[in-house]
């Protein structure tokens, strides 16, 4: 499928994918974007099931085209023009495929590109962002603002590796149908959950979208320049649902073969968007594994998040992680392990939570974690006090394993543990969906103080960040930052979304806590143990007061330099004291700051800890 276009100066070969019995299929050449007839038409010719093929002699490099199939009884009337269904370049707005050569859209080094590596995705710390988001803002200085070349500025660089982050994961960055690229000066935005060409870049984050190889080129360089920092790329993939059915490349080349029906013959809607592929049919299958597969070895991205995974079936996921491992095991899968609705789908056959068991090495949000900490009733919440809650963030903090200290039945959504290794847990308190931190704050306790807020903030991301899964940040909660209380800003305009980067300057303790806690755990393998079976033996929950939560990790079992740590959580309004056995205890994390070369030491016995404070100490 993927190679819908095969290119040589000598000559060019055109095939689509589209029904046998079609009467007719052709692609039709442009001499640029902006032509308003084809320079030549060429019918293509079947070959064999469901695959038509052409040849154009001479060089076509530069050259514009849109297939377009003519189903049987349709009296010379078509499905419409489109790129195709596996377009590798596109002009401006998507509307027609461009005939380039991709190695020359390599920049200087590529072939030298490596990824960093990693042993587990719990050695992951993954920030989730937004192109427009990260760099908008005036305060961030950018000169490419809103665009891939931000990420490839050195003040990006830097802030990112001094955060201590080993992976962005990028919002949807394939090209989408809603922002008009070639209006770049309109105020537009979008999360880009609205998929029209699932292989090549969006061009509104590219500078120059009229130029096909622009957008490729550009997306390349800030794949390699975070390679360089030693920060993997994460891209977030949006293969269940289309932006318009009428319009998209799946139903103007193979009518009904991409997607969903129910029982009364209508569009499936488990997507929420008004429709769903059924990645269950041969077509759908294929286009997905290939798809990630040219991402993969073409981008060089090192990981991919399904959207609304639920809506995928496991076989299909399984052949993505195995053609995944046969280019590297390394690149890591999870996704959302939920629909948006209810779907045509089989719910044994559907990639959700309770079936992660059947699939090694593909993790899950596990939002029985975000729930516990702040949830949508906040009396209910880990954060307000609420013992019954804390359950539920022992299940967090285990990685939704096994565990003979937490009670899945009341922790988990599934009613039993559904990561087989934590390493499938993916921990989070917030990211795009939903309100951001600080504002889900602001409404849960309406009554406390900006400090006693970020001390929050604080509480609720160590838990995340001394999870045994792969802790998840969104971007700008280690500023503060807020986007007006908008709980779905997908179309908001810059004011709501961007993030403001003097928060650096009026709460710098919060980015340092981040840091410290990314940096205890980058250096002490305790707290990412990778192994279901390590994290039952060496993780011990201990007797604490009500609602707090404390555990012991041996530290030494697992070649820690740190032979006995303890952490403390007291989300209560008081101080909390817990008892710990007798030793010289260094600690590292308390009243809001890290300090890894030891803020202070304890003797042992009682322990009192702060309100809304964590603790974290060692022998």
């Amino acid at each position: 499928m993927n190679n819908e276009l095969d290119y040589s100066k000598q000559r060019t070969v055109f095939s689509l994918n589209a029904p046998t019995d079609a009467d007719a299929v052709c692609v039709r050449i442009y001499s640029c974007m902006e032509a308003s007839e084809p320079e030549r038409t060429v019918w293509l010719a079947w070959v064999s099931t469901d695959s038509w093929v052409g040849s154009v002699e001479g060089d076509l490099l530069g050259k514009f085209y849109t297939f377009e199939v003519f189903p049987r009884g349709c009296g010379g009337h078509g499905l419409g023009e489109c790129p195709g269904v596996f377009a590798r370049a596109v002009g401006v707005n998507g509307r027609r495929a461009a005939i380039i050569d991709m190695a020359g859209t390599n920049p200087a080094g590529w072939a030298e590109d490596v990824r960093p590596v990693v042993g587990s995705p719990s050695d992951l710390v993954v920030y989730e962002l937004h192109h427009r988001d990260f760099s908008v803002h005036p305060s961030g200085g950018y000169e490419h603002r809103g665009k891939y070349l931000a990420l490839t500025e050195p003040k990006a660089l830097f802030y990112l590796k001094s955060l201590g982050v080993g992976a962005v994961e990028l919002l949807p960055s394939f090209d989408f149908a809603t922002v008009d690229e070639a209006h770049p000066e309109w105020p537009q935005y979008n999360w880009g959950y609205d998929p029209q060409n699932y292989n090549v870049p969006e061009g509104s984050y590219s500078t120059d979208a009229r130029r096909p190889d622009v957008r490729i080129r550009e997306f390349k360089q800030m794949v390699m320049a975070l390679h360089g920092a030693g920060i993997r790329v994460i891209l977030d993939v949006v293969y269940n649902h289309c932006y318009s059915v009428a319009d998209s490349n799946f139903q103007r080349t193979y009518p009904d073969g991409y997607f969903r029906r129910t029982s009364d013959g209508q569009l499936s809607n488990g997507s929420g968007c008004g429709n769903e592929t059924a990645s269950e049919q041969w077509l759908m299958r294929r286009f997905m594994v290939e798809s990630v597969c040219w991402w993969a070895t073409e981008y060089h991205v090192d990981g991919f998040r399904f959207d609304l995974m639920g809506l995928h079936d496991v076989e299909t996921m399984n052949s993505i992680r195995k053609a995944l491992d046969a280019i590297d095991p390394s690149i890591t899968m999870h996704g959302e392990p939920w629909t948006a609705g209810p779907a045509a789908l089989d719910s044994g056959l559907s990639a959700n939570k309770e079936h992660i068991c059947q699939m090694p090495s593909i993790g899950a949000f596990g939002n029985e974690l975000r729930d516990a900490l702040l949830g949508d009733h906040p009396a209910a919440t880990w954060l307000a006090g609420s013992a019954d809650a804390a359950e539920r963030v022992k299940f967090g903090i285990v990685g939704g394993i096994r565990h003979p200290q937490v009670d899945a039945q009341r922790a988990s959504y599934c009613g039993e543990p559904w990561a087989v290794q934590p390493s499938q847990h993916v921990s989070y308190v917030s990211c795009h969906d939903g309100l951001c931190l600080a504002d889900h704050l602001r409404a849960a306790f309406p009554r406390l103080n900006q400090q006693r807020l970020v001390r929050l903030n604080k509480l609720a991301q160590t838990c995340v960040l001394l999870s045994q899964g792969v802790p998840f940040l969104y971007a700008g909660e280690e500023v503060f930052r807020s986007k007006q209380g908008n709980r779905n800003s997908y179309n908001a305009p810059d004011e709501v979304n961007q993030i403001d980067w003097t928060g650096l300057q009026r709460w710098p303790d919060l980015f340092l806590y981040y840091r410290g806690l990314i940096q205890l755990r980058r250096e002490h393998r305790a707290f990412r143990m990778g192994s279901a079976e390590a994290v039952r033996r060496h993780l011990r929950f201990l007797p604490a007061p009500s609602g707090v939560v404390a555990f012991h990790l041996d530290g030494e079992a697992v070649g820690d330099a740190w032979h006995d740590i303890y952490v403390v959580l007291n989300p209560c309004r008081y101080t909390k004291k817990v008892t710990l056995p007798p030793a010289r205890y260094t600690v590292v994390c308390k009243d809001g700051k890290v300090n890894l070369q030891g803020m202070a030491t304890h003797r042992g016995g009682i322990l009192r800890v702060a309100p809304q404070q964590a603790v974290v100490l060692y022998h």
